[in-house]
C-alpha cells in the first residue's frame, strides 16, 4: 500500500514538473512573441527613402511589395527614416538608437565603428560605385590635373570625399591643392551652372546634368581601378541583432531576393525603369551608362568576397593615413556577421549564383560563394 502511494506521489510530482515546464515554455513563447517590435526602423540618406524613389535592393523590395509581404503577417511595420544631412546623420541615428538598421557607406561606417558605435555589417548593399568629375560646358578644365587652384565642390564627410582624395593623390595632388567647397549635390549643380564653382565631384547623377546640356564629364572612375570606387553596406545595431536575430535574417533574405531578381539579365530593362522612378534627376539611360563595363551580378553581388574585404581594409588604411579614424582600428572580419547572409543564400537556394571577385575586382576561378 505504501509502495503504491509512493508511486502515485512520484507520478504526481512528475506530472506537476511536466506541467510547470510546459507552462514555462508557453510563457517564454508568449514573451518572445510579445518581444517582437511593432516597427523595424531602417535609416538611409533621404534620397533613398523618398516615397517615389525605389533605388537599390531596398527600393526593389519596396516596389515589389516583398518587405510588406514578409513582415505584415507579424504585424511589424517597416519604417524608412530618411536623413537630408546624408550619411553622417544616418550614423548618428544608429549610434543613438534612433534606428535599427543603417544603409551607410564605407568611410563613415568605419569611422563610426572605430568611435565605438555598436554595429554589425550584415549585407553589402552596393559596390563599385563610380565617381564623376563635371565642369561647365565651356570650361577649359579637361582633366583632374587642371583642378589645381580651382573651386571644386563635393559632399565633405561623405564617401565621395575619400574618392576625391584618392583621385587627387593619383594625380600628385591633395585637397590642399584645390579650393574645396562643401555642397550637397543639388546645390553643387546650381553652383556649377551659376559659375560659383569651377567643377563638381559626384555620382552618376552628374550624367543627367550632362544630358541636359548643363555640364560635361571630364573624368570618371568607370572602367578604371576599383580603388577609387565606393561601397555601401547594411548595418544593424548590436542590441537589435541580439534581441531579434530571426528578424535580421528575414530582412537580409528579402534584400538578397531583390538582388537576385536585379542581377538577372532579362530583368535589366525593368530594373532601370524602377530605379528611374525617382524623378527627372534619375534617368534609366544614365543608370545604364553608369553600370556599363561589368555584368550586373558583379555590381549587385551580396557576397563578402575578397574584393569587399580588400576594399574596406584599403579604406581603413586611408583613414588612418589621413588621421580621420577616431579610435582603434576596426577588425573587419569580426565586424562582419556572415550568419544572416549564409542563411538567406541557403533558404533561397542561391549558393553559387554570384561569383566572388578578387581584391582587384577580377573573377575568382574557384571560391566558396558567400565567403
Amino acid at each position: 500500500m505504501s509502495t503504491a502511494i509512493g508511486r502515485a506521489k512520484a507520478w504526481a510530482r512528475g506530472i506537476g514538473a511536466l506541467l510547470a515546464a510546459v507552462a514555462l515554455l508557453s510563457c517564454a513563447g508568449a514573451a518572445a512573441a510579445q518581444d517582437k517590435p511593432d516597427v523595424i526602423r531602417i535609416g538611409a540618406p533621404s534620397v533613398v527613402t523618398e516615397k517615389d524613389n525605389f533605388y537599390g535592393s531596398l527600393g526593389i523590395a519596396r516596389y515589389k511589395g516583398w518587405l510588406d509581404q514578409e513582415f505584415k503577417k507579424d504585424g511589424i511595420r517597416i519604417q524608412l527614416v530618411g536623413y537630408r544631412g546624408g550619411a553622417p546623420l544616418v550614423g548618428q541615428a544608429l549610434a543613438n538608437g534612433q534606428i535599427d538598421f543603417a544603409w551607410q557607406g564605407d568611410m563613415l561606417s568605419l569611422i563610426g565603428k572605430s568611435s565605438g558605435v555598436k554595429s554589425r555589417i550584415v549585407l553589402p548593399m552596393s559596390r563599385l560605385t563610380n565617381a564623376y568629375l563635371a565642369v561647365a560646358p565651356k570650361s577649359p578644365i579637361k582633366s583632374i590635373q587642371d583642378l589645381r587652384g580651382k573651386r571644386v565642390s563635393y559632399a565633405k564627410g561623405n564617401q565621395i570625399q575619400l574618392q576625391v582624395i584618392h583621385l587627387l593623390a593619383g594625380h600628385g595632388m591633395s585637397e590642399r591643392d584645390i579650393r574645396s567647397v562643401a555642397l550637397d549635390p543639388a546645390t553643387a549643380s546650381a553652383a556649377l551652372a551659376s559659375g560659383d564653382v569651377d567643377a563638381v565631384f559626384g555620382g552618376a547623377d552628374l550624367i543627367a546634368l550632362r544630358d541636359r546640356g548643363l555640364a560635361k564629364i571630364v573624368y570618371s572612375t568607370r572602367g578604371k581601378s576599383v580603388d577609387a570606387t565606393s561601397f555601401n553596406s547594411l548595418l544593424v545595431s548590436e542590441e537589435f541583432a541580439q534581441r531579434h536575430p530571426e528578424l535580421v535574417t528575414r530582412l537580409v533574405k528579402v534584400l538578397v531576393r531583390s538582388l537576385h531578381w536585379a542581377s538577372q539579365p532579362q530583368n535589366a530593362d525593368e530594373l532601370f525603369r524602377i530605379w528611374s522612378l525617382g524623378g527627372p534627376a534619375v534617368s534609366r539611360y544614365y543608370l545604364k551608362e553608369d553600370y556599363q563595363g561589368r555584368p550586373l551580378p558583379e555590381y549587385l553581388s551580396p557576397l563578402f568576397d575578397p574584393l569587399y574585404l580588400a576594399h574596406y581594409r584599403r579604406t581603413q588604411d586611408s583613414l588612418v593615413e589621413l588621421k580621420l579614424l577616431r579610435g582603434q582600428k576596426v577588425d573587419i572580419e569580426r565586424w562582419i556577421d556572415r550568419r544572416y547572409l549564409d542563411q538567406a543564400l541557403a533558404q533561397l537556394g542561391l549558393r553559387g549564383f554570384w561569383s566572388p571577385l578578387d581584391a582587384n575586382g577580377k573573377p575568382l576561378a574557384t571560391a566558396t560563394a558567400g565567403r
